[in-house]
């Protein structure tokens, strides 16, 4: 993607999976980014530690802070002159924030209004935030549009991403912040968190474990290959909005069974299938109406299930040496 003028970008959460491909893609485009993350222990923080290594080696600093830290975040924010901020800096998972509710108000309610406020006091940055395709909640109605309701939610992580939108809509409103909100769709692929299903199927399957299942395996998810999900956060930095909502997803949703035979297929192993009721907090679909992603972001998925699970085992065997 061509530019007229390099950008300084502070990317919170940049030691994450998302984070530190979205890092990476704009330092090689030109771009001058800085990295900030708490290394939280949610997943292995030795993974994020070695993604920093590597982007180290192309030049961004990684600052370790938390977002709740206003005073803080606002400091490195003006010191490095920062033009776009965005914020892939939360308390993931669906399934955690049944047992740690409060992670999910501290890092996600807390965190996000801190960086709100860190907008705020300088005019002229604009925001890009992650969202998630959990805001739909219990809506059934499929493909799920940036139009449809999102007043249901069926988990205490959808409710803390429905605020974030909100809180973005308001202070737009009350401040004149750009703000622009995507909701991201089951992204996988290398560098990949080790609590997402995929990884964790990898990892069951290897080891001769068996996996669960749920809804006995009648499920529907957009797995979204992460370059594609890149290519749709640098076109909503370049655009810089005003107040806008955007899916990022594929668009072809896979049956939860048909993407464990693929993984078996690959590894040349049979998996040890545990079938199991829908999880509480969980949903039996997604799908991502793009239509609107496509037309102002210009965004168009280019990897395929098959083609970006292949990538995902390539590096889950060098780096876990399988």
């Amino acid at each position: 993607m061509a530019l007229t003028t390099s950008k300084n970008i502070l990317i919170t959460g940049a030691a994450g999976f998302i984070g530190f491909h979205t890092a990476l893609s704009l330092a090689q485009r030109g771009d001058r980014v800085v990295g900030y993350d708490n290394f939280n222990d949610y997943y292995s923080p030795q993974l994020k530690y070695d993604r920093c290594q590597l982007l180290k080696k192309a030049g961004i600093e990684v600052i370790e802070g938390d977002i709740c830290d206003t005073s803080k975040l606002k400091h490195y924010v003006k010191a490095n002159k920062i033009t776009h901020l965005v914020n892939l800096a939360a308390q993931a998972g669906v399934r955690y924030s049944l047992i740690h509710p409060q992670s999910y108000v501290k890092a996600n309610l807390e965190g996000f209004v801190s960086v709100l406020e860190t907008c705020k006091e300088q005019p002229g940055i604009s925001l890009v935030y992650a969202s998630s395709s959990s805001v739909y909640g219990l809506n059934r109605k499929i493909p799920f549009s940036i139009e449809d309701r999102t007043d249901q939610q069926a988990s205490l992580y959808g409710a803390t991403k429905k605020a974030n939108e909100l809180f973005a809509q308001t202070y737009h409103h009350l401040y004149g912040i750009p703000v622009t909100g995507l909701r991201f769709f089951t992204v996988y692929g290398p560098w990949g968190r080790p609590d997402m299903a995929y990884s964790l199927f990898t990892k069951a399957i290897l080891s001769d474990e068996p996996i669960e299942i749920y809804n006995y395996g009648k499920m529907l998810r957009d797995f979204t290959y992460v370059d594609d999900i890149i290519q749709g956060i640098l076109a909503a930095i370049d655009r810089e909005a005003g107040c806008d909502l955007f899916n990022l997803g594929h668009h072809e949703p896979v049956e939860l069974l048909e993407f464990i035979q693929t993984l078996e297929e690959y590894l040349g192993k049979t998996a040890i299938k545990v079938f199991k009721e829908l999880q509480l907090g969980d949903v039996p679909e997604t799908f991502a109406d793009i239509r609107e992603s496509t037309r102002s972001l210009n965004f168009i998925p280019k990897v395929g299930m098959r083609e970006g699970l292949a990538k995902f085992l390539d590096w889950y065997r060098e780096y876990y040496q399988v």
